[in-house]
């Protein structure tokens, strides 16, 4: 008698007699995959700790410096990245809670990375040279055109 072939097994060309042995695989790779993202929402809780320590570092320094702007563009900076991991967070979250991980917030993230960038380019040691500017500002402008298509396709995609 022939058995047919389980449901899930319908789309992977597979031996039948590594069945199990795939059931088994998935099983380890998905509890794997659960121990991974624990890990990740560990690492970025440590770094929310860590940012907000260098944030506290930059406004003390600043304040001790007597060089309020620099000091105030360097917080931001650090600001902006605490931002990102928030971002991550978020996105971790979401994908935690059984909804799949979305692009937006990844382009979220690089567009703040970018931004930092830019604000925190003045006040870096060395001079700023137009052409880095230039790629710098058209890096953000491309990745706001693609969060807003992506946007745009997301809930053109919701809507049908």
């Amino acid at each position: 008698m022939i058995r047919e072939k389980p449901e899930q097994f319908d789309k992977v060309h597979i031996p039948r007699e590594l069945y199990a042995v795939n059931r088994y695989a998935v099983k380890a790779m998905v509890w794997l995959n659960g121990f991974a993202h624990i890990i990740i929402g560990l690492a970025l809780a440590v770094a929310v700790l860590m940012f907000t320590w260098l944030f506290y570092v930059d406004v003390r320094d600043a304040a001790s410096a007597h060089n309020l702007v620099h000091g105030f563009l360097h917080a931001l900076g650090t600001l902006m990245l605490l931002w990102s991991i928030s971002a991550l967070i978020t996105a971790e979250i979401r994908y935690l809670r059984g909804s799949q991980l979305e692009v937006e917030a990844f382009i979220e993230v690089a567009m703040i990375v970018v931004l930092r960038k830019l604000i925190v380019m003045p006040v870096e040691d060395g001079s700023l040279i137009p052409s880095d500017v230039a790629l710098w500002v058209g890096a953000g402008l491309m990745l706001g055109i693609m969060y807003v298509l992506v946007r745009w396709s997301n809930k053109f995609g919701k809507t049908n």
